[in-house]
């Protein structure tokens, strides 16, 4: 018997129905039940990473501990299971061919000519297992993104099949995740989408063992036991998934249906007690049961695709919650900012976010934002590009540094108070090259970064290449604009607070990217307080 068991989670009939919920509600449910459990996401395109992909065309990029972009399931994973994910979590395509090549390239194949079969699959295997590798998980929970039936994830539904054949049926389970859609002109939901959609799966030779139908309307039993029956899987192992008011409900949901159960018996896996999953259940009803509610006004440039934005929108339910608060979240492009129309605009707010971002588009917009927060009193959080522009317009309104910008945007500028980091003026190549991933922080007590994490040393995130300019240390402090955090190892300022404001803090890192349901990220939660007063 395999140490670690391998669950495979499949989608059919459309993309983004929700997989990565699927299955970090699954590994939810194991943990609850004591099972050590990981996910991984296998991403069929050939970029090597998202990290070079625009956020329109892909939503968020992620930044795990150990500075790999990866994909924003891999943000779910970790928000549901409150555990780290790493490099080996996300595989690309790209990242196989990438492999592969060099492996070509140096011999490695004995002048065998290389194929997909076996050298594209066994590298997919290698990866798969890898993750699982040292016998730190249980079980493995690995989310093919696409469709069934693309050609670009053909290489890992064979790699799948070629698993199960190799480990045996009751090391390696297959979930389907399809859509029944609901006719309203009729009032049918139609399961034939289900049953091609399976029926394409059983071609590449896999026969899923588990369907989970993603269904706006409840489905009759009835209807499950036809899919049963035409899809050759069992009655109990047919699953819906029905819209729901808030992600985090799907876990619940998936429970009461018994999926864990389901896929513990066919993992040959002991099944005990219910697990209480009380934690979860107390954030579910605070979430349900606001006391609070509170406007916060999301400022970015890629605000038409919320996904864009992903970790942060779910740091605020979290934060919500843990306030008892509901955080209704309005997205402002920031290209529509203007001098004349700013406090039309931000006006009536609880406060305002200014989001992360690259290039000078919608620059000014920021700027423009970060002043009036500072000038009216409303809480300001500015993330890596959001605490820069506060930055900037600090410099040029409050120390007078006319023109004063970030050498990203003008190269030019008299006075770089944000500047390239030294150890990037050399780097050509854009995929993999910033200051990624986690690095420390040393946080001065009299903050309100300190109170809000009670701690002297931090750990965050970070992605960017730009950086507060040192030489202008003195003159921000002198007046007011304080640098409260400061790498250790690099000096690099990390965190900037207005002192004379109820709440003005920019953080050079990402601290959307670590904020979990079961520990909210301190920052935000000390945001949203401020929000409400």
């Amino acid at each position: 018997m395999a140490d670690v068991k391998y669950v495979f989670v499949t989608g059919g009939v459309t993309s983004s129905l929700g997989k990565g919920i699927i299955s970090a509600s699954l590994a939810k449910l194991l943990q609850s039940r004591g099972y050590s459990v990981t996910i991984q996401k296998l991403d069929p395109y050939i970029n090597v990473d998202p990290g070079t992909l625009n956020p329109y065309e892909h939503g968020e990029c992620y930044v795990t501990l150990d500075g790999a972009e990866t994909d924003l399931d891999l943000g779910h994973y970790e928000r549901f299971l409150n555990v780290p994910t790493s490099q080996a979590n996300n595989v690309t395509t790209g990242r196989i061919y990438q492999s592969v090549i060099n492996k070509e390239r140096k011999g490695d194949y004995l002048g065998k000519t290389v194929q997909v079969i076996p050298h594209i699959t066994d590298e997919i295997k290698r990866r798969i297992k890898l993750v699982g590798s040292g016998n730190k998980f249980d079980i493995v929970i690995t989310e093919i993104g696409g469709t069934v039936g693309d050609i670009e994830s053909l290489p890992y539904i064979e790699s799948v099949r070629q698993l199960k054949w190799e480990l045996g049926t009751h090391n390696v389970i297959v979930i389907h995740l399809t859509l029944v859609p609901y006719l309203s002109s009729t009032g049918e939901s139609k399961t034939k989408p289900t049953q091609h959609s399976v029926k394409e799966l059983l071609e590449t030779g896999i026969q899923p063992d588990v369907l989970v139908l993603r269904t706006e309307k409840n489905l009759s039993d009835e209807l499950k036991r036809k899919v049963a029956l035409f899809c050759n899987v069992e009655e109990n192992a047919v699953v819906q998934s029905v819209d729901v008011s808030t992600i985090y409900e799907v876990p619940i949901k998936m429970l009461e249906q018994g999926l864990d159960k389901t896929v513990l018996r066919k993992l040959a896996l002991p099944v005990d007690a219910e697990p209480p999953m009380i934690e979860w259940r107390r954030f579910l009803s605070k979430l349900k049961n606001p006391k609070h509610s509170v406007t916060v006004g999301l400022v970015g440039k890629y605000v038409e695709l919320p996904d864009a934005y992903k970790s942060i929108a779910e740091s605020f339910i979290h934060s919500g919650a843990s306030n008892e608060c509901e955080v209704n979240v309005r997205y402002i492009h920031s290209e529509d900012i203007t001098e004349e129309n700013v406090n039309s605009i931000l006006g009536g707010l609880n406060g305002v976010l200014v989001a992360p971002g690259f290039g000078s588009r919608g620059i000014e917009g920021k700027i423009l934002t970060a002043k009036y927060a500072r000038e009216n009193n409303v809480p300001f959080l500015g993330i890596c590009l959001g605490m820069q522009c506060a930055v900037i317009e600090f410099a040029r309104n409050v120390l007078k540094l006319e023109g004063a910008h970030s050498t990203e945007i003008n190269h030019k500028t008299k006075y770089p108070v944000i500047d390239l980091m030294e150890e990037q003026k050399s780097v050509i190549d854009k995929g993999g090259t910033m200051r990624l991933g986690g690095y420390k922080c040393i946080i001065d007590e009299n903050s309100l970064a300190y109170k809000a994490y009670g701690v002297t040393e931090i750990i965050e995130r970070h992605r960017h290449r730009y950086e507060f300019n040192d030489k202008y240390f003195n003159e921000f402090r002198n007046h007011g604009m304080v640098p409260v955090g400061i790498n250790p190892d690099s000096n690099l300022v990390e965190i900037i607070e207005i002192t004379d404001h109820i709440w003005f803090v920019g953080v050079q890192f990402h601290p959307e990217y670590s904020s979990t349901v079961i520990k909210p990220h301190p920052l935000f939660v000390s945001f949203i307080k401020a929000c409400i007063k």
